[in-house]
């Protein structure tokens, strides 16, 4: 077993077993997914909390699913940006002020409305992650492999609300 001691006697220093640092660029990238993830979360909220109309249980119960989904994410690129050198910011001025998701409103809303809505959000957030995933894939393909998971579930989600709304194609 190497110990410490081991290493350094064996002229290696701690540097020697430096682990991977993210550039500015890739933890700006994760900084504006862990804040529209973090907004995608409250704003799923809100409509939870606030949806009225036909097929309302349904879609309060499909909410639970996008909102722990996009809890989780927001935790994993947070995490990720630790691991990687950075300093997430999910503080509620940063996100109300940087997040490109939109805003819900404050009032009752009527179910059919709500889909429209929350599955704009949900594209949204996940056309920040499309964004940014090439410049993180040039630098990080373990991050960017994050990033596709975030894209595929939201996708799914977004799918899955979306369906409230719409009629069968005509063939």
């Amino acid at each position: 077993m190497t110990t410490i001691d081991d290493i350094t006697t064996a002229g290696l220093t701690q540097s020697a077993v430096v682990g991977f640092d993210a550039s500015s660029r890739l933890n700006s990238g994760l900084q504006e997914v862990l804040v529209d993830l973090t907004a995608l979360h409250l704003q799923g909220k809100q409509a939870h909390w606030n949806i009225v109309g036909a097929n309302f249980r349904d879609l309060h119960l499909q909410l639970d699913e996008l909102i722990d989904a996009a809890r989780t994410y927001a935790d994993d690129a947070a995490e990720r940006m630790r691991a990687v050198g950075g300093v997430p910011d999910a503080r509620p001025t940063t996100v109300a002020t940087t997040t490109t998701i939109g805003d819900f409103g404050a009032d009752e809303i009527d179910t059919r409305a709500a889909v429209e809505a929350i599955v704009a959000m949900t594209r949204r957030a996940v056309d920040t992650i499309r964004r940014v995933h090439d410049p993180i894939d040039a630098e990080d393909p373990s991050t960017a492999d994050l990033l596709h998971g975030f894209i595929l579930g939201l996708e799914k989600q977004a799918w899955l609300i979306g369906a409230e709304n719409r009629a069968p194609r005509r063939r």
